[in-house]
């Protein structure tokens, strides 16, 4: 536990998935339960994002937020849609 810094419920399911599976097992991640939520951002339109970033904040602002970002990014069509969370 100690030296890999995780719990001993960790080192309790890996160890009952080597018993009972094996190594390989024990090793492989095992696939999601549910599909993962489709990325929004690729990496062109993550580097856009951050160049607006970077870029000077509108005017009355003295730099951006999270809801300016996501406000911006939809209106300049780098994505559809977004939430501050995703920006952030």
């Amino acid at each position: 536990m100690k030296a890999l810094d995780t719990s001993l419920a960790t080192v309790h399911r890996v160890r009952q998935c080597l018993v009972e599976e094996g190594l390989d097992a024990a090793l492989a991640r095992r696939p999601r339960a549910r599909p993962s939520i489709p990325r929004i951002f690729d990496g062109e339109k993550e580097a856009r994002l951050i160049t607006l970033a970077y870029s000077k904040p509108p005017a009355g602002h003295a730099k951006w937020s999270l809801r300016l970002l996501e406000q911006k990014v939809v209106e300049l069509g780098i994505v559809t849609k977004a939430s501050d969370n995703t920006i952030g």
